[in-house]
């Protein structure tokens, strides 16, 4: 345990002196401020630079599309800029052989791989934490006598689907020493679950359904029950990659 702690914080302060931590709170401040302005100035935009936009009916913009919004920035968007800051997170240390002095002295090769894959899930949360709350507010402000269903619950999935997706991604970064090699293993891992969630009856136990259902979810078209398995077999995922991660390493010879 005191390999891990020591490690974490030197993974933390690393993250901060690199900027990745800055840059990613920045980056999604901006979306908690792009949500909801989007959402409120789009229609007027649409009648303003749109010929004959006055003849056709468009809806008033209201919380659940400032909350769309919030979801496609992050789920796409967020998502990508935080993986390509952390692709490297153990095949960069591999190439760059800068584990070698601490591992012949002893450090634990297991908490190399926690830490640094809780380096990344505090960062993921800070950032996700940030970026919901800005946007709840402008989303108050802006539309003030709207309400939503289970929006804490839809943050949350759409959080550990984030969490399954950095223990994917160490998996991966285990495995070789180039970072583009691990994006590829990550990007294909993403496109065999979309093409299974095409089929209703795997819906219920894919993890990428955690981030597809969010708005169904704050209309109240699904309740948190329907990710009853969901979970169970997302955190599964996560511990087998963590265990995984782990062992591939041990093997590993670094020199």
């Amino acid at each position: 345990m005191i390999h891990y702690f020591a490690f974490l914080k030197k993974e933390l302060l690393e993250s901060i002196r690199t900027y990745k931590f800055i840059i990613l709170l920045v980056v999604f401040a901006m979306f908690g401020i792009m949500s909801p302005l989007t959402a409120k100035l789009i229609p007027a935009l649409f009648k303003t630079f749109i010929p004959y936009a006055e003849s056709v009916l468009i809806p008033e913009p209201r919380a659940l599309d400032s909350w769309a919004q919030f979801f496609k920035n992050v789920s796409q968007m967020g998502l990508i800029v935080f993986i390509l800051m952390y692709s490297s997170v153990v095949s960069g240390e591999l190439a760059k052989k800068t584990l070698v002095n601490m591992l012949t002295k002893g450090l634990s090769r297991k908490a190399v791989i926690l830490s640094k894959f809780t380096n990344m899930v505090i960062i993921w949360f800070l950032s996700i934490l940030s970026s919901s709350f800005i946007t709840w507010g402008y989303t108050v402000y802006l539309f003030p006598n709207d309400k939503v269903s289970y929006l804490v619950f839809s943050i949350f999935c759409l959080w550990l689907f984030g969490v399954f997706l950095l223990s994917l991604l160490v998996f991966a970064s285990t495995l070789t020493t180039q970072s583009y090699i691990s994006l590829i293993i990550l990007v294909g891992s993403i496109v065999i679950s979309m093409l299974l969630n095409i089929i209703p009856s795997i819906q219920k136990y894919n993890p990428l359904t955690l981030s597809t259902k969010n708005l169904e979810l704050l209309q109240d078209f699904v309740n948190p029950s329907y990710f009853k398995f969901i979970i169970p077999i997302t955190l599964t995922f996560i511990i087998i990659f963590l265990i995984s991660s782990i062992l591939i390493f041990r093997k590993k010879e670094i020199r």
